[in-house]
């Protein structure tokens, strides 16, 4: 079946907060969302959008959830939309930016010089032990970023892709990648307490809430913040993708800060680059085309809690949910190798 055929439903109970918020959102984001657009081709006919079908189907069944309530509460994303214009979706896949080593990317946005071989094959700051204790934990600054429900080749102007409901937000995608670490015997705590109520302040109560983990379980060695990216503008929107064994999955992109100065605290940022090129490499030696390039800048975002913690955005707003949690479930097994230091 097309990529673009119409598989939703078309009742939903609104889930997602204010409009008040999604103003204070749009103001003040805190991690840097996007990409430059000029990359992005536009096409020269103009692009109509297929009609959404009014009766409603059922969902794939790789996105529909188990609970019994689900015709009350899943948040379809293509109703109640009659005044808003509908933006063109384009799907992209990034393969190449910065500097290439190897089967991958990186984007040096600092002054350091990088070099990515020897920092590959450095040791990282700490190892997994011997043990079922919890040593990963899995949690979500923006707890509640979420996905279109399908792909239909188009994005409602006046979406907020955004719901409280752990079941459609990027915590899905958060449980799949503890899954695949259960299933290789790492012990892993996931974390979907909600830090974006309103965005200032967010990344001050997901510390705390990474530190009260950390003093529970002292044996916590690896701390990912997973997200979930926007690119495009008031025109259009752009879906990362990739296909692995025919099934298509939403890009990752990971991201790793820089502290020359002491500015943020973060005097031992050179483990948690190594763990992220480490990361880097596995997923695409094992995924060919999943991740986009690594972004190596100037923050933090809570990378300075442990040398195992990293940032990880999975696909965009205009990603389906299905993308997103089949690279969940995909950089899970990848991670637990590295973690494990298999090849």
């Amino acid at each position: 079946m097309s990529s673009a055929a119409i598989l939703c439903v078309s009742v939903r109970a609104p889930l997602c907060f204010s409009a008040d918020e999604a103003v204070v959102a749009a103001a003040s984001l805190t991690v840097s969302k996007g990409t430059n657009n000029s990359d992005i081709k536009l096409p020269k006919k103009k692009i109509i959008p297929k009609k959404n079908n009014s009766k409603p189907i059922p969902p794939p069944a790789e996105t529909k959830p188990r609970s019994s309530d689900f015709s009350q509460s899943y948040y379809n994303t293509f109703t109640n939309h009659k005044d808003a214009k509908k933006l063109p979706v384009y799907t992209k896949q990034y393969t190449a930016g910065g500097k290439k080593y190897q089967n991958f990317y990186v984007k040096n946005n600092t002054s350091f010089d990088l070099n990515i071989g020897k920092s590959l094959t450095a040791p990282l700051g700490f190892k997994l032990e011997d043990t079922k204790d919890v040593q990963v934990l899995i949690y979500h600054t923006h707890t509640s970023e979420s996905y279109l429900d399908c792909d239909v080749g188009y994005y409602y102007s006046d979406y907020y892709p955004r719901t409280s409901d752990t079941r459609y937000n990027v915590t899905a995608v958060g449980e799949e990648i503890a899954k695949s670490l259960r299933k290789a015997g790492i012990g892993v705590v996931h974390d979907t307490t909600v830090h974006d109520k309103a965005y200032t302040g967010s990344y001050m109560r997901s510390r705390k809430t990474v530190n009260a983990y950390i003093k529970k379980y002292p044996k916590i060695k690896v701390a990912l913040d997973i997200h979930r990216d926007a690119i495009g503008d008031d025109n259009f929107k752009v879906k990362p993708t990739f296909t692995y064994k025919g099934k298509k999955g939403a890009q990752i992109m990971i991201m790793s800060g820089y502290d020359p100065d002491g500015f943020f605290d973060f005097p031992n940022w050179n483990y948690n680059l190594r763990f992220a090129l480490k990361l880097q490499q596995k997923c695409e030696t094992n995924y060919s085309g999943m991740t986009r390039p690594l972004d190596f800048g100037n923050f933090a975002y809570n990378m300075n809690i442990n040398t195992g913690s990293l940032l990880v955005e999975f696909g965009t707003d205009s990603n389906t949910l299905a993308e997103a949690v089949y690279s969940g479930k995909l950089f899970g097994k990848a991670l637990a190798q590295v973690l494990q230091n298999k090849t």
